[in-house]
């Protein structure tokens, strides 16, 4: 009599990869417009099921970056800001870039701000930067064709 031979399933899982997904908007640079930028900013969140966290945390410097190009970038013209949202990765990452072709000015070179007490009172300014920073996974800058470049990353979750 034959034997039947067990046949063995092995499942092997793989680490899911998000395909990349992009979309941006361009807006005036003031900050009557920060509302709209947020608003976009979590609706992309929102649509890939980002956690209520990372939202928040990405919502902070969002605003902070926004307001310090709509305050600073082509003061006292007028000018325009793009602000585009990608997710994509292993683990899943929100990349927010935000370009203008404002004065150049990189935030990342600057030495982070003092915190103590004393120099909280006397300070004006370099706070926001330093949040954005330690709210985020990732903060780089560049200028690339007379365009002011910021980039920020959030790993949302593995």
């Amino acid at each position: 009599m034959k034997t039947k031979k067990k046949k063995r399933i092995v499942i092997v899982r793989r680490k899911r990869k998000v395909p990349l997904m992009k979309n941006g908007i361009t807006v005036e640079a003031r900050l009557e417009k920060l509302d709209e930028v947020q608003a976009f900013v979590d609706g992309e969140l929102e649509k890939n099921d980002c956690p209520a966290k990372a939202r928040y945390q990405i919502a902070l410097a969002v605003e902070e970056i926004f307001v310090n190009i709509a305050s600073y970038a082509y003061a006292p013209e007028d000018g325009t800001a793009d602000i585009s949202i990608s997710f994509g990765g292993e683990l899943v990452t929100a990349e927010i870039v935000f370009s203008d072709r404002g004065k150049p000015f990189d935030p990342t070179a600057k030495e982070d701000a003092d915190t103590s007490p004393d120099a909280l009172l006397e300070r004006e300014g370099g706070l926001g930067i330093l949040m954005t920073k330690k709210l985020m996974d990732d903060v780089t800058y560049s200028r690339v064709d007379g365009k002011n470049v910021l980039t920020v990353r959030k790993k949302l979750g593995s």
